[in-house]
């Protein structure tokens, strides 16, 4: 499993408290939303937020694209990545 993936999902299971999943039981392609993990749009607030303060993303509004982004741990994992290349490359968490 690619870090990346693997310490967004152990974010995902700590910022929404989800006490009965471990990082291994997330498939990085699965849904987050609706069916598959099953998450609302109250996750979606804790996540951006959570995402925020680790990655230090920046989410200027919430677009289909943006929505698109919080589709799947996988399509997450690749928004970081692109983050990081536009901020310079840095491949530190924030």
């Amino acid at each position: 499993m690619d870090d990346l993936e693997r310490d967004i999902k152990a974010l995902i299971i700590d910022a929404l408290k989800l006490e009965d999943i471990q990082p291994d039981d997330i498939d990085s392609r699965e849904m987050l939303f609706g069916t598959g993990l099953g998450l609302d749009s109250i996750d979606a607030l804790e996540l951006g937020i959570a995402l925020r303060k680790h990655y230090g993303l920046r989410i200027e509004t919430i677009t289909d694209e943006v929505k698109g982004h919080f589709a799947s741990v996988r399509s997450l994992a690749a928004f970081v990545q692109d983050q990081r290349k536009r901020d310079g490359g840095a491949d530190a968490v924030a």
